[in-house]
């Protein structure tokens, strides 16, 4: 099993496996925000995976959008692979709305993040658990 980079396991909750991925949760209360990471030694890069593990991620990565879009109801969801703090290949799921504090601009540096309180992060995590039949 490959070790989550620190700064993900810093900044998220772990909420289980799918088949090739971690499915962690963002710790930050201004947008429900999953992340898959593919357990893989040293992959960087998507274009690294094999051809299997890549449709497999792909297969994930739809499970999760329509996991969220159902216990969410976002106007967008925003999906993206960034290495640019954490080399570790990893794809954001961020769920936003017209009302979120950095609509329309992407969530990266716009505000510090805001803590869940333990009892809404316990619900947003259980919600996306059951969504997920995790």
């Amino acid at each position: 099993m490959a070790a989550l980079h620190s700064q993900l396991e810093a900044d998220c909750l772990v909420l289980g496996r799918l088949e090739l991925c971690h499915v962690l949760l963002m710790r930050d209360a201004n947008y429900p925000w999953c992340i898959l990471v593919p357990d893989r030694e040293d992959i960087t890069e998507i274009h690294h995976l094999n051809e299997a593990d890549q449709l497999q991620l792909m297969h994930e990565s739809v499970r999760l959008s329509h996991a969220l879009e159902s216990v969410f109801s976002p106007d967008k969801l925003n999906i993206a692979s960034l290495g640019n703090v954490v080399p570790q290949c990893h794809v954001h799921h961020v769920v936003r709305y017209h009302s979120d504090v950095a609509w329309p601009g992407p969530v990266w540096g716009r505000v510090p993040a805001r803590e869940y309180s333990a009892e809404a992060l316990a619900e947003v995590a259980g919600a996306v658990k059951q969504a997920l039949s995790l």
